[in-house]
């Protein structure tokens, strides 16, 4: 299998994470390309990373896809519940974590462009969001587990990359069970492997 990744990409790091979780790490080549880049063009329309090429020439995208596919090969226990409460739930949470870099990433560009009313209304719309997004994994931070899910996976990717991209804007305050949470499964190998580059 063939991942085309950014190593700065949240969505790039949720797959990765999966995939090491589920043991499967070590089939998967990582190229590393543009969004810009032909080459990804011609497998992906959209041109977007990631994308993954299965060894049976598949091409799927995106991150929600691309991680369901990673489950639904070897032997690990799955990420993805099969059914019932625990299922939904931990999509839920997948979609929660996808919505705070959908809210964060956007937003990179948009501070560095002139600011008018418009903008900023944007950017205050997009921080918003964040800031609802982190009460509500506060209150269910108790029930985390150790990245047994792909839910899990995709909120400590989440978190990192507030770290990673809006160190200027801490969410740690005032998310202390969240915090707790995170430092336990920070060192663990889906995230630790996959820790986006320092500056």
């Amino acid at each position: 299998m063939k991942l085309a990744y950014s190593p700065a990409s949240p969505y790039v790091r949720k797959c990765h994470a999966c995939a090491i979780k589920r043991g499967i790490d070590g089939r998967i080549e990582l190229w590393k390309i543009g969004t810009t880049d032909p080459a990804l063009a011609a497998v992906n329309p959209l041109s977007k990373i990631p994308t993954l090429i299965t060894d049976d020439g598949t091409v799927l995208y995106d991150s929600p896809v691309i991680c369901e596919y990673l489950d639904s090969i070897g032997d690990a226990p799955k990420l993805f519940p099969a059914e019932g409460p625990a299922r939904w739930k931990a999509i839920t949470q997948a979609a929660l974590a996808d919505g705070i870099l959908d809210a964060t990433q956007p937003r990179r560009r948009e501070v560095a462009l002139p600011q008018d009313e418009g903008r900023r209304t944007y950017i205050e719309t997009q921080q918003a969001k964040v800031s609802r997004a982190l009460d509500a994994l506060e209150a269910e931070a108790d029930s985390l587990g150790m990245l047994d899910t792909v839910g899990e996976i995709a909120i400590g990717c989440a978190l990192g990359y507030l770290d990673f991209r809006y160190p200027h804007e801490p969410w740690r305050p005032g998310h202390p069970k969240l915090e707790a949470w995170y430092a336990k499964v920070l060192d663990l190998p889906p995230l630790a492997r996959t820790m986006p580059p320092a500056g």
